[in-house]
């Protein structure tokens, strides 16, 4: 179902296109995860739910997938409307 966008998402963490905001940052030091852990997670994970924001209307998705170490992890990302993929927390 979530197909098409995921691979958008996978395509936009391949070209470096993403950005991670400060509480998603906060959020892997707390699990002492790296950005690696968190690309991974996304390129091999799977959409698990999409829920809308109330206050601007985009779609955003939870992606649960695995670090490097194959430990869970899950991801809460949208696609802006610039195109790139944004992670908002971990």
């Amino acid at each position: 179902m979530f197909d098409p966008i995921l691979r958008r998402m996978g395509e936009r963490i391949r070209t470096r296109q993403y950005v991670m905001t400060v509480h998603a940052k906060e959020e892997m030091d707390d699990e002492a995860l790296t950005i690696f852990d968190i690309e991974h997670a996304v390129v091999t994970g799977k959409i698990v739910e999409r829920q809308k924001d109330p206050d601007t209307g985009e779609w955003k998705y939870i992606v649960k997938g695995q670090t490097t170490a194959g430990d869970e992890v899950t991801t809460v990302t949208k696609l802006s409307l610039t195109g790139k993929l944004v992670m908002i927390t971990v």
